[in-house]
């Protein structure tokens, strides 16, 4: 693959939110509205190739003589070439890793690391969340029966409000495409 073919990763800095923004830029053959998954292959492929000739260095280097200072050079123009390349690609890619991820793989940890302690922690709270819901459903429902020992005229009146409200919100729900938890559906437009 040639040198326009492949593309780069490149940090442009970190935001407040935690989060390290990386964009890639046009190259000469490239249009403004290239595609976001096109460009991050792009990256990923001068990645590569750069890795390869980093690679490619190292083993010249390493058994230098005289005799290898042609090639090194040339390689060493490659490496730069491409570099070039993967900070130009970089500008037009729009990647927002973060900052603990960074600070995992700093630390030498595997990054799938901080997956899964995302997951597990929204896992623990919407244990939390449910408990609560499910305990405030328990209540509604005791007070209901002591309610209606006690005013058993004021809660059917208040059951029969309650089906009539209820009903009228689905029926508003569907015309609006409300979803049932209360979001709105939201239609694409392509």
């Amino acid at each position: 693959m040639d040198s326009s073919q492949a593309s780069t990763l490149g940090t442009s800095g970190s935001g407040g939110n935690g989060l390290v923004s990386t964009q890639t830029t046009e190259t000469a053959n490239a249009t403004p509205n290239d595609d976001p998954k096109q460009n991050l292959n792009q990256v990923i492929n001068s990645i590569q190739k750069t890795l390869g000739l980093l690679h490619q260095l190292y083993l010249t280097v390493s058994s230098f003589n005289a005799a290898s200072q042609l090639p090194l050079l040339q390689r060493l123009n490659s490496l730069v070439t491409e570099l070039d390349n993967m900070a130009k690609l970089s500008e037009k890619c729009n990647i927002q890793v973060p900052m603990e991820v960074l600070n995992l793989i700093d630390d030498g940890k595997n990054p799938d690391e901080f997956t899964r302690d995302v997951l597990n922690g929204c896992i623990a709270k919407n244990q939390v969340t449910k408990g609560k819901t499910d305990a405030f459903k328990g209540l509604r429902k005791h007070l209901l029966e002591e309610l209606e020992q006690a005013f058993p005229d004021e809660v059917e009146s208040y059951r029969e409000i309650r089906a009539s409200a209820a009903a009228e919100y689905k029926r508003l729900a569907q015309s609006q495409s409300i979803l049932q938890n209360g979001d709105v559906k939201v239609k694409t437009e392509l």
